[in-house]
């Protein structure tokens, strides 16, 4: 622990942001997660409406600065091409 006051600081801050970044990141992951299992699945409907929540959630989570924007339209498009090839 460091002596210096602001540095105690600091550390405090960091660590609740550390905490608000690891909860986004699960609740991305945890979406992800059920689009990925509806596609394995096999269900084409659930899938989408999945997809539309995960998507949400990613782009809530760029928008709090967990994510790069680009690292979320990458994380998005990978998933839309598993549920779209679940259409066909």
């Amino acid at each position: 622990m460091p002596n210096i006051k602001s540095s105690v600081l600091s550390v405090k801050t960091d660590a609740k942001r550390h905490a608000k970044n690891v909860a986004e990141k699960t609740r991305v992951k945890k979406a992800s997660r059920k689009v990925l299992d509806a596609v394995a699945a096999g269900n084409a409907d659930e899938a989408t409406t999945l997809l539309h929540a995960a998507c949400k959630t990613i782009d809530q989570a760029a928008a709090n600065h967990v994510y790069h924007k680009n690292n979320a339209a990458r994380k998005k498009s990978r998933l839309a091409k598993k549920v779209n090839s679940l259409a066909k």
